[in-house]
């Protein structure tokens, strides 16, 4: 019996996450991006597959920094006893900047507001702070725009002359990357180079310069710099799913999703199953009972097509979700030959090496992206993390206790 398939005593199901298969991810990122550093996107939980075990499988995998988009992210990852390089980037005025610098997190900046909050929390607190300027080179999303980015260079370089900051990074974020070719991605790359340049004259000398994602970095070395920022990609998932599938990649999804027949029927011809009657059965059959739904993150627009793969004592049977998500379950036709029986393993997703589907594969079926089918998962279901990369040990764990309470 694997890792994967044990676990799910008394539980409906739970998400499996490959802490190997993480660190390995990250390995094989590192060595697309050639001579840049390598920071591990953890924002969000980890991309659902949870936040400290994934960001110490990272580091050991050769992540030198860790991402996240909110302070609670970096301080939860500084509690867990991680002093890795840490970059945080997105808050609202008033956040607890002073907290961020005296745990050692680098700030993402992207407006004038938010660089002078940052440099009173340097007068609050007496530490530099560690900052990375953020310029919108085309996403029109986070970032200080082009017209506006002479002046906070400017304010930034004033800052570091006085002490208070010292602006180690610049960066953007492309907004079409998961289509390397597009004419937008070589328009931004031709912006950012441009706002290196007049952050050079105003006298900024970052050691970082970071624009690609996991999509640049798998696709567009040109644009690794000195740091190279993927996210999906070191869960294993390929962000450019059209191009390049995570195998070909040299990735192995990290997250696989499994539960338990809850309730296994025979049906007449002709029968309606779940909401709507949206699926009829065309012949007498097995219809089983998955007890997951909606709720714990399976897409409800993926009704009809969302594939599952059942462990039966016939055999394995893939087949589709029979009519709508619920909210706590679906239903699945099994063929009128089936023997299944309550308590057979079923697996959603997977690597699909085995077989299984895939998240991406749920994705098509719910008319999303990867991304979105793993960061949903609800809190009800238990994540249960396998492997050894990362590990703390039991003393470790002590040791950070007693250095939490002292």
């Amino acid at each position: 019996m694997t890792d994967i398939e044990q676990g799910l005593a008394g539980a409906w199901g739970e998400a499996v996450i490959d802490l190997d298969a993480i660190a390995a991810n990250t390995a094989a990122l590192a060595d697309r991006a050639g001579g840049a550093e390598l920071m591990a996107v953890v924002k969000a939980d980890a991309y659902g597959h949870g936040l400290v075990p994934s960001a110490r499988a990272a580091l050991a995998g050769g992540a030198r920094w860790l991402g996240v988009a909110q302070l609670d992210e970096a301080f939860a990852l500084r509690s867990a006893g991680i002093d890795a390089p840490l970059l945080a980037w997105l808050f609202p005025p008033g956040a607890d900047l002073a907290a961020a610098l005296t745990q050692r997190v680098t700030i993402g900046v992207s407006s004038p507001w938010a660089l002078d909050e940052v440099a009173a929390a340097a007068v609050q607190t007496g530490q530099v702070a560690d900052i990375h300027l953020k310029v919108d080179t085309g996403l029109s999303r986070n970032g200080v725009a082009v017209d506006d980015w002479p002046a906070l260079a400017a304010a930034a370089a004033a800052y570091e002359s006085d002490g208070l900051l010292s602006v180690g990074g610049i960066f953007s974020h492309l907004a079409l990357a998961d289509d390397p070719t597009h004419p937008t991605v070589d328009a931004q790359a031709g912006v950012f180079a441009h706002a290196l340049e007049i952050g050079q004259e105003a006298g900024l000398r970052p050691a970082y310069r970071h624009l690609a994602n996991s999509a640049a970095t798998l696709t567009r070395s040109d644009l690794h710099f000195d740091l190279v920022r993927p996210g999906l990609a070191v869960y294993g998932l390929s962000p450019v799913p059209d191009l390049l599938s995570p195998a070909a990649a040299g990735l192995v999804p990290a997250m696989t999703l499994r539960g338990r027949l809850a309730l296994v029927k025979r049906i007449p011809a002709g029968s309606g199953v779940s909401y709507g009657h949206e699926y009829v059965t065309e012949r007498d059959t097995v219809v089983a009972l998955v007890p997951l739904g909606y709720a714990d993150g399976l897409p409800r627009s993926a009704g009809g097509r969302g594939p599952v793969l059942v462990r039966t004592a016939s055999g394995d049977r893939r087949v589709a979700v029979a009519g709508r998500v619920c909210m706590d379950q679906v239903v699945v036709d099994l063929g009128p030959d089936a023997v299944a029986a309550a308590g057979d393993e079923v697996i959603l997703w997977g690597p699909g090496t085995g077989g299984e589907p895939t998240a991406q594969e749920w994705a098509q079926a719910a008319g999303t992206i990867s991304y979105e089918i793993v960061t949903r998962l609800g809190v009800r279901l238990p994540r249960r993390h396998i492997g050894t990369a990362g590990r703390v040990n039991l003393a470790q764990q002590a040791d950070l206790l007693l250095a939490d309470l002292l």
